[in-house]
């Protein structure tokens, strides 16, 4: 099993893997250079997201600028906007339903550590440290609205027609049709 392999399957890999570490270079490529665009460039923003993302949906728009670690494991709907600043740390799959609206600083995050530092740290013949590190993939439903300064972890699936209020952070499931908020962030009431 590739180190690839082991990421998607959330065993814990090796997070320097020369593989890994070729498309987190490519991507990093694809990212500077569509961070440094002029917004008016329309065509070359979408030929850039297209070579960087999975999957992006018709009417698709990204703010810049916009971090990812892979791009290869992000799958966006039809007419979703991602706002500026936004990060997507894909070392698993994350999807984004059609009609989403991501505000400014909304980061989502698919790695995870072990909790205990002996758990978590190995040494190296070479002398360094190297993390043990999993994954668990994101799912976002369609028309969903995450406000700005939200934090998504890892294994969250946020429900169809839901709004998540800013400055949350998403550590459980969220059901369709809620408004939800706070830090841990819950139901608030049906929509």
């Amino acid at each position: 099993m590739t180190e690839k392999e082991k990421m998607l399957a959330g065993l814990n890999y090796d997070s320097r893997d020369s593989e890994l570490l070729a498309r987190y270079h490519q991507a990093r490529k694809f990212i500077l250079e569509y961070n440094h665009l002029d917004s008016s460039d329309m065509e070359k923003r979408d030929e850039l997201l297209d070579q960087l993302l999975n999957v992006k949906g018709e009417g698709v728009w990204i703010e810049a600028p916009f971090f990812c670690d892979y791009g290869e494991h992000i799958f966006i709907g039809a007419h979703t906007f991602v706002n500026a600043n936004c990060f997507f740390l894909d070392n698993n799959t994350i999807s984004i339903g059609k009609n989403g609206l991501l505000g400014p600083y909304v980061q989502i995050y698919t790695a995870n550590h072990p909790l205990k530092a002996s758990e978590r740290i190995v040494a190296t013949s070479d002398g360094h440290s190297r993390y043990r590190t999993n994954t668990k993939p994101v799912t976002i439903g369609d028309n969903v609205w995450i406000g700005g300064n939200t934090v998504i972890m890892p294994g969250v699936t946020i429900g169809h027609d839901v709004t998540i209020g800013a400055g949350s952070v998403v550590s459980k499931d969220i059901p369709d049709g809620v408004l939800a908020y706070g830090n841990p962030c819950k139901v608030i009431r049906a929509l």
